[in-house]
């Protein structure tokens, strides 16, 4: 999971964002007013976020209580209680919504990625994310699908050289390309895009340590997996959705990057309701 502090500047922006000079509707409340409200799930989903929630609740009232019934990784229930909170009744109606909007946006990612995990259930092959996340919520969703038990691939541009077509005709060859990243002396993974067998032949020839094969059939995912004979990482990725992402793993590659993880995510259904005020 990210620092704590990663995680309180992050909702402070988000607060920022939402509630600006101030909240003026909750401002028609008394100050001293305390409630008590519930978080329950409307749908079955793997729960993530909790961290993010809770902070927005302590940041805007540091008295606030608050108890966990469920965790970031459970999968939960329909009308199953999640937390209870107590505190300001100003502090939980102006967090709401924020806390909300993070609590549902993970726990979505989470819940997607369970179903890609489940999918390749008792095969070796791993399924990846990627760099296609919502804007200024990468570090937050990455965790997400480590929590629904998928793996992240590279963070950024910063950790990892992923050499793709565009940057091979630019250098001039595959080959070229290889020897550009390793002169880097980054100390950094890297990974070079091929679009055909040829292509593929080389990479390896090149010396490649990870090859994306990007959009092969299932029958060029055998064939790759078949000449490269252990040399190299493979990673497939195209075309993957949760009816394709198993016959892909069945190829025998060692690894599915999904850019869906993470970009076509739907919130789950999460209610807050108020028992006292």
């Amino acid at each position: 999971m990210p620092s704590l502090d990663l995680i309180e500047r992050q909702v402070r922006a988000a607060l920022e964002e939402d509630v600006g000079s101030g909240d003026l509707t909750a401002s028609l409340l008394p100050a001293e007013q305390i409630a008590r409200v519930e978080l329950i799930t409307r749908e079955s989903a793997t729960l993530c976020g909790c961290a993010w929630f809770e902070t927005v609740f302590r940041v805007l009232d540091s008295a606030c209580r608050l108890r966990w019934e469920a965790g970031d990784g459970d999968t939960v229930q329909p009308g199953q209680r999640l937390c209870v909170l107590e505190g300001s009744v100003r502090a939980l109606l102006t967090g709401e919504r924020t806390a909300m909007n993070l609590l549902q946006t993970l726990s979505g990612t989470a819940t997607l990625a369970r179903r890609y995990a489940d999918a390749v259930a008792g095969l070796p092959a791993r399924v990846l994310d990627t760099r296609k996340t919502l804007p200024g919520l990468r570090i937050q969703q990455k965790y997400a699908v480590l929590c629904g038990g998928c793996h992240n691939h590279r963070i950024g541009l910063f950790d990892a050289i992923l050499i793709k077509e565009n940057h091979i005709l630019a250098a001039g060859s595959v080959r070229a390309a290889l020897e550009a990243a390793r002169a880097l002396g980054a100390e950094v993974p890297i990974e070079i895009e091929v679009e055909s067998i040829a292509e593929l032949q080389e990479a390896l020839d090149a010396g490649a340590g990870m090859v994306l094969l990007d959009n092969f059939s299932l029958d060029d995912l055998r064939r790759a997996v078949a000449l490269n004979a252990g040399r190299a990482l493979l990673e497939a990725s195209g075309g993957v959705d949760l009816e394709t992402v198993r016959p892909i793993a069945e190829t025998g590659v060692d690894r599915i990057s999904v850019g869906a993880l993470t970009k076509d995510v739907r919130a789950v259904d999460l209610s807050m309701r108020f028992v006292s005020a």
